[in-house]
């Protein structure tokens, strides 16, 4: 029986994520940075939009690839919280050289085409299922409290 061939990513995609995520080292240390939170910094809306493209077009990899759905999940869970905390001025542009959804992303899909039977693993089910249960509970408790205040004030 013949193996299927490993599927390395793309030269692009890899370039394209050492330039977001870690092409450069802080000299005298190993800390490694990259454009993403520096073009956040310098241009607040358009540099966000510009580093969105990198993330499009690693999504369009794993479809291309065939990554099962719990993986792109994962991915989509990475682009959150860096949405999610990098809308924060400032905070959220030092937060994004730190955070490194491209590298992480990148990870997965090449944790995932490495081998190829590769499954995802517990890990994953787990961690999307904590974030879907989060965001489910984001949506319920609101309604939830406005029950509780309405409730209050009919007695």
């Amino acid at each position: 029986m013949q193996q299927a061939p490993i599927v390395k990513s793309p030269s692009w995609a890899e370039r394209l994520v050492r330039f977001m995520d870690d092409g450069w080292t802080v000299p005298g240390t190993s800390f490694r940075f990259g454009a993403d939170g520096l073009l956040g910094l310098l241009f607040p809306v358009a540099g966000d939009l510009v580093t969105s493209s990198s993330t499009l077009s690693l999504f369009w990899l794993a479809l291309q690839r065939r990554v099962p759905t719990v993986i792109i999940a994962r991915m989509l869970l990475n682009v959150g919280v860096d949405v999610l905390v990098g809308s924060i001025p400032i905070l959220g542009d030092m937060f994004d050289v730190v955070w490194k959804a491209n590298r992480k992303n990148l990870t997965l899909l090449e944790r995932v085409t490495r081998e190829p039977n590769a499954r995802p693993l517990l890990r994953d089910y787990l961690l999307v299922g904590c974030a879907v249960a989060l965001l489910l509970l984001s949506l319920v408790m609101p309604i939830l409290l406005l029950v509780a205040v309405i409730s209050a004030f009919r007695t």
